[in-house]
């Protein structure tokens, strides 16, 4: 039997508080906690709660035929537990059914993996360890990385970390001819499998399905099963991957994307050869078809599939790289508080709000920020990394003193 593999991105930033100049080394906390717990209740209320109502009593409905997978960021993690338990719990009834699979990642949600092979090493850590804490001691195989990103560089690593594959984005210009529908291997660890996302199909429901200008609109479970029954017959794993907040949040209700996603699993059992399973099952049952090489980083953002929705232009450019400059400071800095603030400054929201891109990705990235222009989002990113530079320096001052 073929299998569709459903993987949810599940992560809330940290938002900065409006942070001034003249705050510099006076006012040293960051965050806007009122925003922060007011967007973590709204999308629990549109999103969260009631879609894992609505898995749980599918994967009840189905015996477990029917299952899904999460990568949940160490930043959403520590948000539950302030804001939200009862989404955590939600989420612990779903783990505990066993048809729900975790997803390692990095703790911040961070950018690392391109810049500190140190530093991503042990984010991943910690978030294994904050996955095993809340989920009775679940321990992750399979990895994925902060908004997919992947090269094979990066695969290594995560080979050597003991993960068994890792998800990434079907990127056109990486695969050329090659379909998404299979399993690859890393190119310089080849005992890595790398499962890719179906962009089209994933995007059909992520993207497009309240967009009454789409020519294939309204999607409909029997006209995506129409599509999925297309797909040739010795291409084994339709890999839909995509944000948890494209249920309710981004596909608001009314557009009835909640009633697509209960009645997709009768479709797909009643109307065609495909079941479900999480990522290590389909490790476990594929066989890998061909090395994939991906030389430079790719993602599942924007058209380019690139880094170009957090790094590239000279904001982006020169807030990552003074904020890494801190790196091997903070390392020796014993402090609770910088230590938080070390991993959520590293979040890769902060950058994505830099992004000057324009036309259709620029529209994305304002829907997503908090601030009225990317400068606004440098400005005060700045501000808040020159307190936090000086509380790093002092602290090392300190520690030299003694």
């Amino acid at each position: 039997m073929r299998t569709i593999c459903f993987y949810f991105q599940v992560h809330q930033p940290l938002r900065i508080k409006p942070y001034r100049f003249f705050d510099i080394g006076d006012d040293h906390y960051y965050w806007d906690d009122y925003s922060n717990k007011s967007i973590m209740r709204k999308v629990a209320q549109k999103c969260y709660l009631p879609m894992n109502a609505l898995l749980l009593d599918l994967i009840n409905h189905y015996n477990g035929a029917f299952k899904v997978s999460f990568s949940i960021s160490g930043v959403c993690l520590d948000q539950f537990e302030a804001y939200a338990p009862d989404v955590l719990e939600s989420f612990k009834k779903l783990v505990a059914t066993g048809h729900v699979e975790l997803l390692s990642e990095t703790d911040g949600h961070a950018l690392c993996a391109l810049k500190s092979k140190d530093e991503f090493t042990r984010m991943v850590k910690t978030h294994k360890e904050k996955i095993k804490k809340h989920f009775d001691g679940y321990e992750p195989r399979v990895f994925r990385n902060t908004e997919l990103i992947y090269s094979d560089s990066i695969g290594a690593t995560v080979a050597e970390m003991g993960y068994e594959g890792i998800l990434t984005e079907g990127a056109k210009h990486i695969l050329g001819w090659k379909s998404p529908n299979y399993v690859y291997q890393n190119s310089i660890k080849p005992e890595l499998k790398v499962l890719l996302k179906n962009f089209q199909l994933s995007d059909d429901i992520a993207f497009r399905f309240s967009n009454k200008t789409w020519a294939d609109y309204p999607l409909t479970t029997d006209k995506f099963v129409r599509w999925i029954n297309n797909i040739p017959k010795e291409e084994e794993t339709l890999n839909l991957f995509m944000d948890y907040e494209t249920f309710g949040e981004h596909q608001w209700a009314d557009s009835g994307i909640f009633e697509f996603m209960r009645a997709l699993p009768n479709a797909v059992f009643n109307g065609s050869d495909f079941g479900f399973s999480t990522p290590s099952e389909v490790l476990k049952g594929a066989k890998m078809i061909s090395t994939i090489h991906v030389p430079t980083p790719i993602s599942w953002a924007d058209e380019e599939r690139d880094l170009t929705a957090w790094l590239g232009n000279d904001l982006q450019d020169e807030a990552f790289g003074k904020l890494y400059e801190l790196e091997e400071k903070v390392k020796q800095i014993d402090d609770a508080e910088i230590q938080r603030d070390w991993v959520y400054l590293q979040t890769s929201d902060h950058f994505y709000y830099m992004c000057t891109k324009f036309f259709s990705d620029g529209d994305i990235h304002a829907y997503f920020s908090p601030y009225d222009s990317p400068y606004d989002a440098f400005i005060n990113y700045m501000n808040v990394l020159s307190d936090f530079i000086l509380r790093v320096d002092k602290r090392i001052k300190e520690k030299n003193a003694k």
